[in-house]
């Protein structure tokens, strides 16, 4: 008697191990994917996009949980949360790798460095893209691609037509080096603010404008604060997909395999419509009638470039002076087709 019941422990132990093993390998991974701009933008569509192209392509074995707005971490919260562990992947802004310690990331900063569309992407297609993801690696984390949002406007009070017009005004910036450089080139006093305190900073008068792609504009409603907008172009915003390493590593193969695909197809998606939305937004804060819209001639626009072109010389020590002429490079190419 006492050896059957004995089996029957066993029997019965060994049952709920099964059942547990097989609930456990049937739980799907999960991926928490935050980000700190709202879902109708061009990066909040493409998270969207990349979710269900995941979710797909490894037949329901992992999950993306995507979190927009802030609603996990902010701007100076989120890649600390990263490299710890408590979320697995983001798409900050280019400009949050240089206080991070990746300063050749800066090199997306400069004004006017990128003269077209073309020439960014020989860039971040390109194997400058490449290397400069690899260096994230040695910060425990592991760089995915590259998403576009587009070339920034300024915005303002008064009217910004002439690089005069910026003396005095406070202008909030992201924590970079090379824009609190582009700002001070200008006349204006640089304000770091992470970007889910901009709308309370315009609204409160403690920062007088701000640079953004018009899709940041206006999904966060800064065209009700900002009575004048100018298309500069003068500065480029995009992203970079990022996983914690450790988390990416420790994935199978063949899941890793799949999401590298679900990522490389969310990715033309998100450049395909970063131009579109942009344009879309432009449209919609014109027909709101809050801000007047201002876009430079070809004479101004070459004249805001000159007063910011001191940036890049300033800035060659701290970028390196090989990549900054590996850009230039591209671009000559560019101009001499």
């Amino acid at each position: 008697m006492k050896l059957a019941a004995w089996f029957l422990a066993f029997a019965a132990t060994l049952a709920s191990h099964c059942a547990y093993a097989q609930a456990s390998a049937q739980a799907p991974i999960v991926i928490k994917f935050s980000h700190v701009v709202a879902s109708d933008t061009p990066k909040g569509k493409a998270a969207e996009r990349f979710k269900q192209l995941a979710e797909k392509a490894t037949g329901g074995r992992v999950r993306i949980d995507v979190y927009p707005n802030n609603q996990l971490y902010k701007d100076k919260e989120e890649l600390e949360a990263l490299q710890l562990g408590a979320v697995q992947m983001l798409a900050p802004s280019l400009a949050k790798f240089g206080p991070l310690g990746v300063r050749e990331f800066e090199v997306f900063d400069l004004p006017y460095i990128f003269p077209t569309k073309e020439v960014l992407y020989r860039v971040t297609e390109g194997p400058v893209g490449q290397r400069l993801l690899k260096k994230l690696e040695t910060k425990g984390i592991t760089g995915l691609a590259f998403w576009d949002n587009g070339f920034k406007v300024m915005s303002s009070n008064k009217p910004l037509r002439t690089p005069a017009d910026f003396k005095g005004l406070k202008m909030r910036i992201q924590p970079s080096k090379v824009l609190d450089a582009q700002m001070r080139a200008l006349g204006a006093s640089p304000q770091a603010l992470s970007f889910n305190e901009v709308y309370q900073a315009l609204q409160s008068g403690v920062v007088d404008g701000t640079e953004n792609p018009p899709s940041n504009f206006y999904t966060q409603r800064m065209h009700e604060l900002q009575r004048h907008l100018t298309v500069s172009n003068h500065g480029y915003l995009g992203y970079a997909v990022i996983v914690n390493k450790k988390f990416w590593d420790g994935l199978p193969s063949g899941i890793r395999s799949a999401l590298e695909g679900a990522m490389k197809e969310a990715t033309k998606y998100a450049n395909a419509i970063a131009q579109k939305e942009n344009e879309e937004a432009m449209e919609a804060i014109r027909k709101s009638g809050k801000t007047t819209i201002y876009v430079l001639s070809d004479r101004e626009r070459e004249e805001w470039r000159r007063a910011m072109l001191s940036v890049h010389k300033e800035m060659e020590p701290r970028i390196g002076k090989d990549l900054l002429a590996e850009v230039y490079h591209e671009a000559a190419i560019y101009a001499a087709r």
